[in-house]
């Protein structure tokens, strides 16, 4: 990943990962995962955590449920893997080390 744009865009993807990783059930709709990305710093649209889940779902990271226009995103293994740094994938931060 070469330009700034690049690095915002893989680490929304990780906050993503990680924001359904520590949930219970493993996922979450839409609506939540764009607030946690906000919370996060980054001050992005719907549209953009859209097309972010919708690339996670590519790489195989997550499912996504469509009801009626809500997205559900639930994490797979692949994806809790990434999550923690026990696997990587090219355009998705990897983890910084808990304290």
């Amino acid at each position: 990943m070469g330009n700034f744009g690049d690095l915002i865009i893989s680490d929304i993807r990780l906050v993503i990962l990680r924001a359904l990783a520590e949930d219970l059930g493993y996922s979450h709709n839409d609506s939540i995962i764009y607030s946690v990305v906000r919370k996060f710093g980054h001050n992005t649209s719907r549209d953009t955590v859209r097309t972010q889940l919708a690339w996670l779902r590519e790489q195989g990271l997550v499912t996504i449920e469509e009801i009626g226009e809500i997205y559900v995103a639930t994490i797979t293994q692949r994806g809790l893997d990434v999550s923690t740094g026990a696997a990587t994938v090219p355009g998705v931060n990897r983890p910084s080390p808990r304290q």
